[in-house]
């Protein structure tokens, strides 16, 4: 099966699991998978399938990438914030959507694998941080939306004040195999969350990686 025979297959299964939104669709269809996925993986780049990639992580399953994204409600002038760049296929997702990506990763090796990609597919909307995502980016808070794409233990609080008003945050919470994805909107009386998806992610873990 060629690429974009299995793209349009991918497209096809993600529209009968639920996913609505034509425009995540569109960004899904524009972002080329394969440019993001290790060499030994690359025929099953558009399977709907988590994929491993270096350090440990993994390229999410596209109907997490696909449902993630749609429930942060993305308009074209926002400015997000993603955790976790890993390979940087969520984060060219994001930015087929949303007006600025900062995106903060804790491992130096995948972060200029993710950036040199960006420069391959001349996305330039995006902001890239070797750090803590645990922290957040306070220096250029607050964010209409922000996107975990590790698992925090408890709902991550610095994230949730790093929220503009009405902000949205979409993180998956709970310890390995109790996982669910929360969708937190910050309001000027405190914080409403939504329960939406039980997942299986990394685990959210502070600090920057000390890489041999």
């Amino acid at each position: 099966m060629t690429s974009d025979a299995a793209k349009i297959r991918l497209l096809m299964e993600l529209r009968s699991q639920g996913i609505a939104d034509t425009k995540v669709l569109e960004a899904i269809e524009r972002v080329p998978r394969e440019r993001f996925v290790a060499e030994p993986f690359r025929a099953q780049a558009y399977d709907n399938i988590a994929l491993p990639i270096a350090q440990g992580q993994t390229i999410s399953q596209p109907y997490v990438v696909a449902f993630m994204t749609e429930a942060l409600r993305l308009g074209p002038r926002m400015k997000v914030l993603e955790i976790g760049t890993g390979s940087g296929y969520q984060t060219a997702v994001l930015a087929r959507l949303a007006r600025r990506v900062y995106t903060i990763e804790r491992y130096r090796s995948l972060l200029c694998g993710a950036e040199a990609r960006f420069a391959e597919l001349r996305l330039t909307n995006i902001v890239t941080r070797l750090g803590d995502g645990a922290r957040g980016w306070p220096e250029v808070a607050p964010f209409e939306r922000i996107l975990v794409t590790a698992a925090a233990e408890r709902l991550p609080l610095p994230l949730v004040e790093q929220l503009n008003l009405d902000g949205i945050l979409v993180v998956p919470v709970g310890p390995s195999g109790e996982q669910e994805v929360l969708r937190v909107t910050r309001r000027a009386a405190g914080i409403d969350t939504e329960r939406l998806l039980p997942v299986r992610f990394v685990p959210l873990v502070a600090g920057v990686a000390d890489e041999a």
